[in-house]
């Protein structure tokens, strides 16, 4: 791992020399994701709530990083991508903790946010692992950073949240969020080709886009599903509407979307996807919309 050189792992393109380690994450450290080049992980543990071709029956090996290089005011997962909550690990153990989890049965080993530690990630991953591993990201990613993880991760789990500037800039801090995750989820794409499932349903290699519906604005969505329709062909890619979103992190400071989706926003947003010719992925329940699917962050298998 280079310790010397300037971050640019991510688009924010810091161009600070980062610590090797620390205690933690915080404002005490430089770049805009303010943590260490060392991980710093929340949980590691079986996650049976991804989509059925990742959770499985024996659940999804994921490791929760702490730190994020979004700024997503809504974050469900705002106690470790901003409120610096994780325990500080070395890169071997980051290793032992992929085996750990296999050995529990895991289908594959889910890495959740973690560009921030795109460079210790990478040696950690320095010898294949018997599974599948998963890379669960914003979608904010430079397509370099991507290509460097070619051979080492089979699926991308990134998310598509915005086809709006403006918006991207109000709640996550990014207002090139549009092009750059485009590009980088067009580089994914390229890296793994069609998704391909195994005799079980469970994904053996490819690319499930993730968006997840904000009240009050359903014409973005729809803006996120024609990019998608527009640019893949059918089994090429899985397409995850969401609607899970409630309230959290900071989202009581921005009045139009502190509120749950309503029934009639969600029924105009799957029907567009139906309407779409979109066939490869999935919708949720209306129950998904719960504090009882957020992870406790408490060290667990760390």
């Amino acid at each position: 791992m280079n310790t010397t050189q300037p971050c640019m792992d991510c688009p924010r393109q810091c161009h600070v020399v980062r610590p090797l380690k620390s205690d933690g994450i915080g404002p005490d450290l430089p770049g805009y994701c303010h943590s260490p080049l060392q991980p710093v992980l929340a949980r590691a543990a079986l996650h049976f709530w991804e989509e059925p071709c990742i959770s499985g029956s024996r659940g999804s090996g994921t490791v929760f990083f702490s730190s994020c290089n979004l700024r997503c005011c809504f974050c469900q997962n705002s106690q470790i991508s901003m409120d610096g909550k994780g325990i500080p690990v070395t890169v071997s153990r980051l290793r032992a903790i992929y085996h750990e989890l296999i050995a529990q049965g895991a289908h594959n080993i889910n890495l959740v946010t973690p560009t921030p530690y795109t460079r210790a990630i990478l040696e950690s991953l320095s010898e294949p692992l018997p599974v599948p591993v998963v890379y669960n990201c914003g979608g904010y990613e430079r397509v370099e950073t991507i290509r460097a993880f070619e051979g080492k991760v089979q699926i991308y789990l990134p998310d598509l949240k915005y086809m709006d500037s403006a918006m991207a800039e109000r709640y996550s801090g990014a207002r090139d969020y549009p092009d750059i995750a485009a590009s980088a989820i067009l580089a994914m794409y390229e890296q793994t080709g069609p998704y391909v499932l195994d005799d079980d349903g469970m994904l053996q290699k490819g690319v499930v886009i993730r968006h997840l519906i904000l009240p009050g604005h359903v014409d973005n969505t729809k803006r996120v599903i024609d990019w998608v329709r527009d640019h893949f062909e059918p089994e090429q890619v899985l397409f995850s509407l969401m609607r899970q979103y409630i309230p959290c992190g900071r989202a009581s400071e921005y009045p139009e979307i502190d509120r749950p989706l309503t029934d009639e926003e969600y029924d105009e947003a799957e029907q567009y996807l139906f309407d779409s010719g979109i066939e490869d992925g999935f919708v949720q329940e209306k129950s998904s919309a719960s504090e009882g699917f957020i992870p406790a962050f408490d060290g667990t298998g760390v």
